[in-house]
């Protein structure tokens, strides 16, 4: 991707395009630096692309070697962690064909759930309140899981990058090749898409295409109802700025 002057300079401020200058130099150290940076951030990321952590395992490390083998070539046009979740979904994309082709790869649910994604957050960005029912952490992540997986591919990338890596709408566009009013309106479809999914669980305890049975109703007319409603149209609105 052909950048500015000025842009480039810009990008060569982040330590890690930094870093990533080094590498392309020769530095195994360097390389190692990144590593440890990324792992398990990009681990976190994949696992809920291609559902299974093992599988998101064998992808990062996939993706760490291509940017290896592409380090003589690297020109610096993004922020390195721009560059580096462009090679994620494309890694991700091409895993996630192959297993529909051969219908032979069960979605894997990990006990202990994705590493460090703040679930809450996740929740009460999505429906404008914490659930009103007490609810088990493997139960959250579960239902969380699920409702992620409903939405398309394009909008689960977006939805991770923005809410647990925290980049702008500038970063996201860069990394799906799209412009930053075509991401906030992915977002926004991406946040209605899951508030949809999730309200009703944490409301009702209507679970989501694919989960276990219902958990006792809180009773009717609580106020998340409203709150959740208000939220969703304003996130809608507002979304994640640089």
């Amino acid at each position: 991707m052909a950048v500015s002057e000025s842009s480039a300079r810009r990008y060569a401020l982040d330590p890690d395009v930094r870093l990533m200058l080094q590498v392309r130099d020769g530095s195994a150290t360097a390389f190692e630096e990144l590593v440890l940076r990324y792992q398990s951030r990009l681990v976190r990321v994949l696992e809920h692309l291609v559902g299974g952590r093992h599988l998101a395992e064998d992808l990062a490390q996939e993706v760490f070697l291509r940017v290896f083998r592409a380090r003589k070539q690297y020109v610096v046009g993004a922020k390195f962690a721009t560059w580096l979740f462009t090679i994620a979904s494309h890694v991700a994309s091409n895993a996630v064909r192959d297993r529909t082709r051969r219908r032979e790869v069960a979605l894997a649910v990990g006990e202990s759930g994705p590493v460090g994604v703040p679930l809450d957050g996740l929740v009460q960005a999505s429906t404008g309140s914490m659930p009103a029912r007490q609810l088990d952490k493997a139960e959250v992540r579960q239902v969380v899981r699920l409702a992620l997986e409903s939405l398309s591919e394009r909008q689960r990338l977006a939805v991770l990058l923005n809410k647990f890596e925290g980049m702008s709408y500038a970063d996201i566009a860069a990394t799906l090749d799209l412009s930053p009013p075509a991401v906030k309106s992915l977002l926004s479809r991406a946040r209605e898409n899951l508030r949809q999914t999730l309200e009703p669980y944490f409301e009702y305890g209507t679970p989501p295409p694919g989960g276990g049975a219902a958990q006792p109703p809180v009773a009717p007319g609580h106020p998340l109802m409203d709150a959740s409603s208000k939220k969703g149209r304003e996130e809608g609105e507002h979304g994640h700025h640089a």
